[in-house]
Protein backbone atom coordinates (compact mmCIF):
# COMPACT_ATOMS: atom_id res chain seq x y z
CA UNK A 1 0.00 0.00 0.00
CA UNK A 2 1.17 3.46 -0.89
CA UNK A 3 1.61 5.57 2.19
CA UNK A 4 1.21 9.31 2.06
CA UNK A 5 -0.83 12.12 3.06
CA UNK A 6 -3.60 13.24 0.56
CA UNK A 7 -5.26 16.81 0.78
CA UNK A 8 -7.87 17.90 -0.94
CA UNK A 9 -9.92 21.41 -0.62
CA UNK A 10 -12.48 22.58 -3.01
CA UNK A 11 -12.66 25.82 -4.22
CA UNK A 12 -14.76 26.97 -7.64
CA UNK A 13 -11.85 27.58 -9.78
CA UNK A 14 -9.54 24.69 -8.44
CA UNK A 15 -8.95 22.06 -5.51
CA UNK A 16 -5.64 21.76 -3.81
CA UNK A 17 -4.00 18.51 -3.57
CA UNK A 18 -1.11 17.39 -1.67
CA UNK A 19 0.53 13.94 -1.40
CA UNK A 20 4.12 13.36 -0.07
CA UNK A 21 5.64 12.90 -3.66
CA UNK A 22 3.93 15.81 -5.76
CA UNK A 23 0.79 18.55 -6.16
CA UNK A 24 -2.20 18.01 -8.09
CA UNK A 25 -5.69 18.93 -8.28
CA UNK A 26 -8.73 17.32 -6.86
CA UNK A 27 -12.27 17.38 -6.39
CA UNK A 28 -13.32 15.82 -3.02
CA UNK A 29 -14.14 18.75 -0.43
CA UNK A 30 -12.90 16.87 2.24
CA UNK A 31 -9.33 16.88 4.00
CA UNK A 32 -8.32 13.38 3.19
CA UNK A 33 -5.22 11.61 4.63
CA UNK A 34 -4.26 8.29 4.67
CA UNK A 35 -6.91 6.35 7.10
CA UNK A 36 -5.65 4.89 10.32
CA UNK A 37 -6.61 1.39 11.75
CA UNK A 38 -8.72 2.02 15.35
CA UNK A 39 -8.18 0.14 18.14
CA UNK A 40 -9.77 -3.11 18.94
CA UNK A 41 -12.77 -3.93 20.94
CA UNK A 42 -12.71 -7.30 20.26
CA UNK A 43 -10.63 -10.36 18.48
CA UNK A 44 -12.18 -13.09 16.80
CA UNK A 45 -10.35 -16.46 15.66
CA UNK A 46 -10.69 -18.47 13.22
CA UNK A 47 -12.35 -21.85 13.28
CA UNK A 48 -12.01 -23.15 10.04
CA UNK A 49 -9.43 -23.62 7.51
CA UNK A 50 -9.76 -23.16 3.67
CA UNK A 51 -6.33 -24.84 1.76
CA UNK A 52 -5.33 -22.65 -1.12
CA UNK A 53 -6.76 -23.06 -4.45
CA UNK A 54 -6.77 -21.12 -7.49
CA UNK A 55 -9.63 -19.77 -6.48
CA UNK A 56 -8.16 -18.01 -3.33
CA UNK A 57 -8.91 -20.87 -1.09
CA UNK A 58 -11.78 -23.79 -0.96
CA UNK A 59 -13.53 -24.34 2.05
CA UNK A 60 -14.12 -28.00 3.07
CA UNK A 61 -17.51 -29.46 1.83
CA UNK A 62 -18.08 -30.59 5.56
CA UNK A 63 -17.74 -26.78 7.08
CA UNK A 64 -19.83 -25.62 4.70
CA UNK A 65 -22.89 -25.15 7.43
CA UNK A 66 -20.30 -23.97 9.94
CA UNK A 67 -20.98 -20.11 9.74
CA UNK A 68 -20.11 -17.56 11.53
CA UNK A 69 -22.29 -14.74 11.07
CA UNK A 70 -24.02 -15.02 14.24
CA UNK A 71 -20.58 -14.31 16.24
CA UNK A 72 -19.41 -12.09 13.96
CA UNK A 73 -22.64 -9.65 14.31
CA UNK A 74 -21.90 -10.23 17.93
CA UNK A 75 -19.38 -8.60 17.85
CA UNK A 76 -19.77 -5.85 16.06
CA UNK A 77 -23.09 -4.92 17.61
CA UNK A 78 -21.20 -4.93 21.17
CA UNK A 79 -18.40 -3.18 19.63
CA UNK A 80 -18.39 0.75 20.80
CA UNK A 81 -17.52 3.59 18.47
CA UNK A 82 -14.76 4.42 17.21
CA UNK A 83 -13.26 0.93 17.45
CA UNK A 84 -12.66 -2.50 15.55
CA UNK A 85 -13.74 -6.06 15.56
CA UNK A 86 -10.48 -8.09 14.48
CA UNK A 87 -10.72 -10.92 12.59
CA UNK A 88 -7.29 -13.24 13.22
CA UNK A 89 -5.89 -16.23 11.63
CA UNK A 90 -4.83 -19.07 14.29
CA UNK A 91 -2.14 -20.48 12.42
CA UNK A 92 -2.93 -23.73 11.08
CA UNK A 93 -5.95 -24.40 13.38
CA UNK A 94 -7.95 -21.73 11.04
CA UNK A 95 -7.85 -19.09 8.54
CA UNK A 96 -11.38 -18.80 7.18
CA UNK A 97 -14.54 -17.10 8.79
CA UNK A 98 -17.82 -18.49 6.92
CA UNK A 99 -21.01 -16.17 6.89
CA UNK A 100 -24.16 -14.88 5.54
CA UNK A 101 -24.95 -10.80 6.03
CA UNK A 102 -23.45 -8.72 8.27
CA UNK A 103 -24.94 -5.38 9.04
CA UNK A 104 -22.31 -2.77 10.09
CA UNK A 105 -22.71 -0.64 13.14
CA UNK A 106 -22.36 3.10 13.50
CA UNK A 107 -18.54 4.07 13.97
CA UNK A 108 -17.47 0.56 13.81
CA UNK A 109 -14.84 -0.96 11.78
CA UNK A 110 -14.05 -4.57 10.73
CA UNK A 111 -10.27 -5.47 10.60
CA UNK A 112 -9.05 -8.60 8.40
CA UNK A 113 -6.24 -9.73 9.09
CA UNK A 114 -3.54 -10.54 6.72
CA UNK A 115 -4.10 -14.13 5.29
CA UNK A 116 -7.41 -14.48 7.04
CA UNK A 117 -10.57 -14.57 4.20
CA UNK A 118 -14.26 -14.06 4.55
CA UNK A 119 -16.31 -16.31 2.56
CA UNK A 120 -19.54 -16.18 1.40
CA UNK A 121 -21.99 -18.84 1.85
CA UNK A 122 -23.02 -20.90 -1.14
CA UNK A 123 -26.89 -21.14 0.80
CA UNK A 124 -29.42 -18.97 -1.19
CA UNK A 125 -31.50 -19.10 1.86
CA UNK A 126 -29.21 -17.39 4.77
CA UNK A 127 -28.88 -14.44 1.91
CA UNK A 128 -32.86 -13.98 1.48
CA UNK A 129 -34.82 -10.52 2.32
CA UNK A 130 -36.54 -11.47 5.18
CA UNK A 131 -39.78 -8.66 6.14
CA UNK A 132 -42.55 -8.84 7.83
CA UNK A 133 -45.39 -11.53 7.29
CA UNK A 134 -43.52 -13.91 5.15
CA UNK A 135 -43.81 -17.47 6.14
CA UNK A 136 -41.66 -20.24 5.66
CA UNK A 137 -43.14 -21.48 2.87
CA UNK A 138 -42.60 -18.14 1.07
CA UNK A 139 -40.62 -19.19 -2.26
CA UNK A 140 -37.44 -16.79 -1.81
CA UNK A 141 -35.53 -15.17 -5.38
CA UNK A 142 -31.78 -15.14 -4.20
CA UNK A 143 -30.21 -17.80 -6.59
CA UNK A 144 -32.92 -17.59 -9.15
CA UNK A 145 -33.50 -15.43 -12.21
CA UNK A 146 -37.08 -14.49 -13.44
CA UNK A 147 -38.11 -12.89 -16.99
CA UNK A 148 -37.81 -9.13 -16.68
CA UNK A 149 -41.17 -7.36 -16.26
CA UNK A 150 -41.72 -4.82 -19.13
CA UNK A 151 -42.42 -2.34 -16.27
CA UNK A 152 -39.56 -3.24 -14.15
CA UNK A 153 -38.62 -1.89 -11.70
CA UNK A 154 -41.72 -0.58 -11.29
CA UNK A 155 -43.13 -3.82 -10.56
CA UNK A 156 -42.37 -7.83 -10.09
CA UNK A 157 -44.73 -10.44 -11.81
CA UNK A 158 -47.99 -10.75 -9.25
CA UNK A 159 -46.47 -14.59 -9.06
CA UNK A 160 -43.86 -13.80 -7.75
CA UNK A 161 -42.87 -12.37 -4.33
CA UNK A 162 -42.96 -9.02 -4.94
CA UNK A 163 -41.80 -8.04 -1.50
CA UNK A 164 -38.73 -10.21 -1.71
CA UNK A 165 -36.32 -8.37 -3.99
CA UNK A 166 -33.46 -11.09 -3.80
CA UNK A 167 -30.44 -11.33 -1.97
CA UNK A 168 -28.50 -9.22 1.05
CA UNK A 169 -24.82 -8.49 0.42
CA UNK A 170 -22.11 -9.98 3.05
CA UNK A 171 -21.20 -6.09 4.19
CA UNK A 172 -24.51 -4.22 4.65
CA UNK A 173 -24.46 -0.77 5.85
CA UNK A 174 -27.72 1.49 5.93
CA UNK A 175 -28.12 4.53 7.33
CA UNK A 176 -25.08 4.43 9.51
CA UNK A 177 -22.05 6.57 9.64
CA UNK A 178 -18.28 6.35 9.76
CA UNK A 179 -18.03 2.90 8.90
CA UNK A 180 -14.47 1.24 8.30
CA UNK A 181 -13.75 -1.97 6.46
CA UNK A 182 -9.60 -2.83 6.95
CA UNK A 183 -6.86 -4.73 6.88
CA UNK A 184 -5.01 -6.66 4.41
CA UNK A 185 -7.31 -9.65 5.13
CA UNK A 186 -10.00 -10.74 2.35
CA UNK A 187 -13.41 -10.71 1.73
CA UNK A 188 -14.52 -13.35 -0.97
CA UNK A 189 -18.27 -13.73 -2.54
CA UNK A 190 -17.19 -17.18 -4.10
CA UNK A 191 -18.83 -15.90 -7.22
CA UNK A 192 -17.80 -19.78 -9.22
CA UNK A 193 -19.20 -21.45 -6.07
CA UNK A 194 -22.41 -23.68 -7.23
CA UNK A 195 -25.01 -22.55 -5.20
CA UNK A 196 -26.57 -25.36 -2.65
CA UNK A 197 -29.07 -26.93 -3.97
CA UNK A 198 -28.72 -25.83 -7.54
CA UNK A 199 -26.50 -27.04 -10.47
CA UNK A 200 -25.22 -23.77 -11.90
CA UNK A 201 -22.69 -20.84 -9.66
CA UNK A 202 -23.85 -17.25 -8.88
CA UNK A 203 -21.49 -16.51 -12.12
CA UNK A 204 -23.26 -19.20 -14.55
CA UNK A 205 -26.51 -17.97 -12.80
CA UNK A 206 -25.68 -14.47 -14.46
CA UNK A 207 -24.21 -15.45 -17.73
CA UNK A 208 -27.70 -17.79 -18.41
CA UNK A 209 -29.84 -14.84 -17.83
CA UNK A 210 -28.10 -12.43 -20.29
CA UNK A 211 -29.57 -13.18 -23.70
CA UNK A 212 -32.99 -12.10 -23.03
CA UNK A 213 -31.77 -9.69 -20.31
CA UNK A 214 -33.76 -11.76 -17.35
CA UNK A 215 -33.59 -10.43 -13.80
CA UNK A 216 -31.48 -13.06 -11.67
CA UNK A 217 -30.57 -12.31 -7.70
CA UNK A 218 -26.85 -12.48 -6.33
CA UNK A 219 -25.35 -11.37 -2.96
CA UNK A 220 -23.04 -8.47 -3.85
CA UNK A 221 -19.69 -7.97 -1.29
CA UNK A 222 -20.69 -4.28 0.01
CA UNK A 223 -23.87 -2.53 -0.30
CA UNK A 224 -23.71 1.17 1.11
CA UNK A 225 -26.84 3.05 1.60
CA UNK A 226 -26.95 6.75 3.70
CA UNK A 227 -23.27 5.88 4.72
CA UNK A 228 -21.66 8.98 5.31
CA UNK A 229 -17.88 8.23 6.39
CA UNK A 230 -17.73 5.02 4.94
CA UNK A 231 -13.45 3.83 4.39
CA UNK A 232 -12.11 1.27 2.90
CA UNK A 233 -8.90 0.89 3.39
CA UNK A 234 -6.32 -2.25 2.43
CA UNK A 235 -8.97 -5.15 1.79
CA UNK A 236 -8.71 -7.15 -0.48
CA UNK A 237 -12.32 -8.29 -2.62
CA UNK A 238 -12.52 -11.04 -4.57
CA UNK A 239 -15.34 -13.12 -6.21
CA UNK A 240 -17.97 -11.13 -5.97
CA UNK A 241 -21.26 -12.76 -7.17
CA UNK A 242 -22.02 -9.34 -8.67
CA UNK A 243 -21.02 -5.68 -8.00
CA UNK A 244 -18.33 -5.35 -5.50
CA UNK A 245 -18.73 -2.10 -3.54
CA UNK A 246 -22.38 -0.21 -4.49
CA UNK A 247 -22.25 2.89 -2.64
CA UNK A 248 -25.50 5.39 -2.85
CA UNK A 249 -26.64 8.79 -1.24
CA UNK A 250 -23.47 9.04 0.63
CA UNK A 251 -21.56 12.25 1.66
CA UNK A 252 -18.03 11.27 2.47
CA UNK A 253 -16.54 7.69 0.86
CA UNK A 254 -13.02 6.87 0.86
CA UNK A 255 -11.35 3.65 -0.50
CA UNK A 256 -7.67 3.69 -0.33
CA UNK A 257 -5.19 0.79 -0.77
CA UNK A 258 -8.06 -1.56 -1.89
CA UNK A 259 -6.93 -4.74 -3.70
CA UNK A 260 -10.27 -5.89 -6.08
CA UNK A 261 -9.49 -9.42 -8.12
CA UNK A 262 -12.79 -10.90 -9.87
CA UNK A 263 -12.25 -13.56 -10.96
CA UNK A 264 -9.14 -14.73 -9.12
CA UNK A 265 -8.89 -17.80 -11.74
CA UNK A 266 -8.08 -16.37 -14.82
CA UNK A 267 -8.82 -19.61 -16.83
CA UNK A 268 -12.27 -18.92 -15.49
CA UNK A 269 -12.70 -16.17 -18.35
CA UNK A 270 -11.60 -18.63 -21.19
CA UNK A 271 -15.08 -20.30 -20.56
CA UNK A 272 -18.75 -19.54 -19.98
CA UNK A 273 -18.31 -19.43 -16.20
CA UNK A 274 -16.99 -16.09 -16.30
CA UNK A 275 -17.87 -13.58 -14.00
CA UNK A 276 -20.34 -11.34 -15.66
CA UNK A 277 -21.33 -7.54 -14.32
CA UNK A 278 -19.20 -7.89 -11.42
CA UNK A 279 -18.10 -4.24 -10.95
CA UNK A 280 -15.45 -2.64 -9.04
CA UNK A 281 -16.12 0.75 -6.64
CA UNK A 282 -19.78 2.28 -7.88
CA UNK A 283 -20.94 5.33 -6.20
CA UNK A 284 -24.05 6.65 -7.25
CA UNK A 285 -26.55 9.50 -6.08
CA UNK A 286 -23.16 10.45 -3.68
CA UNK A 287 -20.58 13.10 -3.11
CA UNK A 288 -17.28 13.80 -1.81
CA UNK A 289 -15.64 10.75 -2.90
CA UNK A 290 -11.79 9.61 -3.22
CA UNK A 291 -10.96 6.14 -3.90
CA UNK A 292 -6.59 6.46 -3.99
CA UNK A 293 -3.75 4.09 -4.57
CA UNK A 294 -6.05 0.84 -5.42
CA UNK A 295 -5.85 -2.28 -8.13
CA UNK A 296 -8.79 -2.86 -9.52
CA UNK A 297 -9.07 -6.37 -11.77
CA UNK A 298 -12.42 -7.76 -12.56
CA UNK A 299 -15.03 -8.25 -14.53
CA UNK A 300 -17.58 -5.28 -15.58
CA UNK A 301 -17.00 -1.41 -15.33
CA UNK A 302 -13.39 -1.32 -13.11
CA UNK A 303 -15.08 1.99 -11.40
CA UNK A 304 -18.74 3.21 -12.92
CA UNK A 305 -19.51 6.61 -11.34
CA UNK A 306 -23.75 6.29 -11.49
CA UNK A 307 -26.02 9.15 -12.05
CA UNK A 308 -25.79 12.34 -9.26
CA UNK A 309 -22.40 12.09 -8.20
CA UNK A 310 -20.46 14.98 -7.57
CA UNK A 311 -16.71 16.19 -6.28
CA UNK A 312 -15.04 12.80 -6.82
CA UNK A 313 -10.91 12.04 -7.09
CA UNK A 314 -9.66 9.28 -8.71
CA UNK A 315 -6.31 9.08 -7.68
CA UNK A 316 -2.72 6.95 -8.28
CA UNK A 317 -5.16 3.96 -9.39
CA UNK A 318 -4.41 0.83 -11.43
CA UNK A 319 -6.74 -1.34 -13.64
CA UNK A 320 -6.60 -4.47 -15.45
CA UNK A 321 -9.23 -6.51 -16.62
CA UNK A 322 -12.50 -4.56 -16.88
CA UNK A 323 -14.25 -1.92 -18.86
CA UNK A 324 -12.18 0.81 -18.11
CA UNK A 325 -12.39 4.66 -15.69
CA UNK A 326 -16.50 5.03 -16.44
CA UNK A 327 -19.67 7.21 -15.86
CA UNK A 328 -22.99 5.90 -16.69
CA UNK A 329 -25.01 4.63 -17.94
CA UNK A 330 -27.46 6.56 -16.10
CA UNK A 331 -26.33 9.90 -15.82
CA UNK A 332 -30.38 11.30 -15.36
CA UNK A 333 -29.35 13.06 -11.96
CA UNK A 334 -25.84 14.41 -13.57
CA UNK A 335 -22.26 13.91 -13.06
CA UNK A 336 -19.94 17.04 -12.16
CA UNK A 337 -16.93 17.91 -10.72
CA UNK A 338 -14.47 14.74 -10.91
CA UNK A 339 -10.87 14.35 -11.50
CA UNK A 340 -9.08 11.51 -12.63
CA UNK A 341 -5.45 11.36 -12.07
CA UNK A 342 -2.29 8.75 -12.29
CA UNK A 343 -4.18 6.41 -13.69
CA UNK A 344 -2.75 3.07 -15.37
CA UNK A 345 -5.19 0.66 -17.46
CA UNK A 346 -3.78 -2.49 -18.60
CA UNK A 347 -6.10 -4.58 -21.45
CA UNK A 348 -9.20 -2.58 -20.27
CA UNK A 349 -11.58 -2.66 -22.07
CA UNK A 350 -12.22 1.13 -22.75
CA UNK A 351 -10.29 3.79 -20.86
CA UNK A 352 -11.68 6.68 -20.60
CA UNK A 353 -15.65 5.75 -20.80
CA UNK A 354 -18.61 8.27 -20.22
CA UNK A 355 -22.09 6.12 -21.43
CA UNK A 356 -25.49 7.51 -21.74
CA UNK A 357 -28.03 6.78 -24.30
CA UNK A 358 -31.34 9.24 -24.82
CA UNK A 359 -33.32 6.75 -22.24
CA UNK A 360 -31.23 7.37 -19.10
CA UNK A 361 -29.27 10.45 -19.94
CA UNK A 362 -28.80 13.73 -18.47
CA UNK A 363 -25.82 16.73 -17.53
CA UNK A 364 -22.07 15.20 -17.18
CA UNK A 365 -19.87 18.33 -16.82
CA UNK A 366 -16.34 19.57 -15.24
CA UNK A 367 -14.37 16.69 -15.82
CA UNK A 368 -10.80 16.21 -15.86
CA UNK A 369 -8.40 13.17 -16.88
CA UNK A 370 -4.71 13.66 -16.49
CA UNK A 371 -1.80 11.51 -16.39
CA UNK A 372 -3.39 8.42 -17.69
CA UNK A 373 -1.31 5.83 -19.12
CA UNK A 374 -3.23 2.58 -21.03
CA UNK A 375 -1.61 -0.08 -23.18
CA UNK A 376 -3.51 -2.98 -25.23
CA UNK A 377 -6.81 -1.14 -24.79
CA UNK A 378 -8.88 -1.32 -27.86
CA UNK A 379 -11.11 2.50 -27.26
CA UNK A 380 -8.89 4.06 -25.07
CA UNK A 381 -11.51 7.25 -25.33
CA UNK A 382 -15.12 6.58 -25.78
CA UNK A 383 -17.45 9.69 -25.16
CA UNK A 384 -21.08 8.77 -26.18
CA UNK A 385 -24.80 9.12 -25.92
CA UNK A 386 -25.01 5.85 -28.05
CA UNK A 387 -24.96 3.05 -25.32
CA UNK A 388 -26.24 0.27 -26.22
CA UNK A 389 -25.91 -2.35 -22.78
CA UNK A 390 -22.59 -3.30 -24.43
CA UNK A 391 -19.22 -3.84 -23.27
CA UNK A 392 -18.12 -1.10 -25.41
CA UNK A 393 -20.12 1.51 -27.46
CA UNK A 394 -21.04 1.45 -31.28
CA UNK A 395 -19.12 4.00 -34.11
CA UNK A 396 -23.19 5.14 -34.69
CA UNK A 397 -26.44 6.33 -32.93
CA UNK A 398 -28.56 3.54 -32.64
CA UNK A 399 -31.47 5.73 -32.91
CA UNK A 400 -33.23 5.30 -29.85
CA UNK A 401 -36.07 7.15 -29.11
CA UNK A 402 -36.71 8.73 -25.71
CA UNK A 403 -36.27 12.39 -23.74
CA UNK A 404 -33.28 12.20 -21.36
CA UNK A 405 -30.82 13.44 -23.62
CA UNK A 406 -27.09 12.67 -22.33
CA UNK A 407 -25.54 16.14 -22.75
CA UNK A 408 -21.46 15.89 -21.93
CA UNK A 409 -19.50 19.73 -21.69
CA UNK A 410 -16.44 20.66 -20.32
CA UNK A 411 -13.96 18.19 -20.28
CA UNK A 412 -10.59 18.47 -20.14
CA UNK A 413 -8.37 15.18 -21.75
CA UNK A 414 -4.47 16.34 -20.63
CA UNK A 415 -1.69 14.24 -20.73
CA UNK A 416 -3.16 11.14 -21.91
CA UNK A 417 -1.06 8.31 -23.47
CA UNK A 418 -1.78 4.86 -25.18
CA UNK A 419 1.10 2.80 -26.00
CA UNK A 420 -0.88 0.76 -28.24
CA UNK A 421 -3.57 1.78 -31.03
CA UNK A 422 -7.09 1.83 -30.35
CA UNK A 423 -10.50 3.83 -31.63
CA UNK A 424 -11.25 6.81 -30.27
CA UNK A 425 -15.20 7.90 -30.34
CA UNK A 426 -16.18 11.40 -28.79
CA UNK A 427 -20.07 12.19 -30.05
CA UNK A 428 -23.09 15.01 -28.99
CA UNK A 429 -26.22 13.78 -29.68
CA UNK A 430 -27.03 16.14 -32.21
CA UNK A 431 -26.37 20.14 -33.18
CA UNK A 432 -28.48 21.37 -29.57
CA UNK A 433 -26.30 18.73 -27.73
CA UNK A 434 -22.86 19.03 -28.86
CA UNK A 435 -20.00 17.31 -26.88
CA UNK A 436 -17.35 20.02 -25.67
CA UNK A 437 -13.59 18.75 -24.94
CA UNK A 438 -10.57 19.94 -24.36
CA UNK A 439 -7.62 17.34 -25.77
CA UNK A 440 -4.03 18.54 -24.63
CA UNK A 441 -1.66 16.38 -24.86
CA UNK A 442 -3.37 13.53 -25.85
CA UNK A 443 -1.35 10.59 -27.95
CA UNK A 444 -2.49 7.27 -29.19
CA UNK A 445 0.40 5.79 -30.45
CA UNK A 446 -0.23 3.81 -33.89
CA UNK A 447 -3.37 5.23 -34.63
CA UNK A 448 -5.23 5.33 -37.97
CA UNK A 449 -7.27 7.89 -39.28
CA UNK A 450 -10.40 5.05 -39.31
CA UNK A 451 -10.20 4.74 -35.63
CA UNK A 452 -11.52 8.55 -35.22
CA UNK A 453 -15.00 8.55 -34.78
CA UNK A 454 -16.17 12.26 -33.97
CA UNK A 455 -19.49 13.82 -34.57
CA UNK A 456 -21.42 16.63 -32.89
CA UNK A 457 -18.06 17.79 -31.01
CA UNK A 458 -16.37 21.44 -30.02
CA UNK A 459 -12.98 20.37 -29.07
CA UNK A 460 -10.05 22.35 -28.20
CA UNK A 461 -6.88 20.53 -29.16
CA UNK A 462 -3.33 20.85 -28.28
CA UNK A 463 -0.39 18.85 -28.74
CA UNK A 464 -2.56 15.68 -30.14
CA UNK A 465 -0.86 12.62 -32.98
CA UNK A 466 -5.31 11.75 -33.09
CA UNK A 467 -5.85 12.67 -37.06
CA UNK A 468 -8.37 15.42 -36.98
CA UNK A 469 -8.40 15.62 -41.36
CA UNK A 470 -11.59 15.11 -43.29
CA UNK A 471 -13.79 15.05 -39.88
CA UNK A 472 -17.74 15.25 -39.97
CA UNK A 473 -18.88 18.84 -41.09
CA UNK A 474 -20.99 18.12 -37.41
CA UNK A 475 -17.27 18.85 -35.85
CA UNK A 476 -16.04 22.25 -34.56
CA UNK A 477 -11.52 22.48 -33.83
CA UNK A 478 -10.14 25.19 -32.60
CA UNK A 479 -6.48 24.01 -32.79
CA UNK A 480 -2.87 24.57 -31.80
CA UNK A 481 -0.45 23.06 -33.76
CA UNK A 482 2.32 22.18 -30.85
CA UNK A 483 3.50 19.04 -30.90
CA UNK A 484 2.84 16.29 -28.53
CA UNK A 485 5.61 15.75 -25.41
CA UNK A 486 7.26 13.22 -24.92
CA UNK A 487 6.34 9.75 -25.40
CA UNK A 488 8.07 8.36 -22.61
CA UNK A 489 5.84 9.48 -19.98
CA UNK A 490 4.50 5.88 -19.39
CA UNK A 491 7.78 4.65 -18.64
CA UNK A 492 8.09 1.83 -15.65
CA UNK A 493 4.42 2.49 -15.27
CA UNK A 494 2.84 -0.55 -16.31
CA UNK A 495 3.14 -3.18 -13.20
CA UNK A 496 1.65 -6.43 -12.48
CA UNK A 497 -1.69 -6.86 -10.16
CA UNK A 498 -1.01 -6.55 -6.57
Amino acid sequence: MRTGDLRLRFSVAAVVFTVACGVGYGQDSRTVSEPKIPPVCVKLEAKLFAAPDANGGKVREEDESKLDTERIQKALDGCGKGKAVELAGAGKAGNAFLSGPLDMREGVTLLVDKGVTVYGSRDPKVWEIHLPGDTADTVGLCGTSIPRPANFPAQLPADAPARRRGCRSLINISGTKNVGLMGEGTLDGRGYAKIMGKDYSWWEMARKAQPNDDLYYTPRLIVANHADGLVLYGIHLTNSGNFHVSVGQTDGFTAWGVHLQTPVNKELLKTTNDARNTDGIDPGTSSNITIAHSWIDNGDDNIAIKQGVSHMSVIDNHFYSGHGMSIGSETVLGQNYLLVDGLVENHTTSGIRIKSNVKRGGPVHDLVYENICMKDVPIPIAISPYYTNQTVEPFEDPKYEGDKIPDYKAITLRNITSETPGDVLIAGLNDAHRTEVALENVVIKGIKPGQVHLFYDDLAVKGTNIPLENLSETVKVVRDKSAPASADACEGKFVPMR
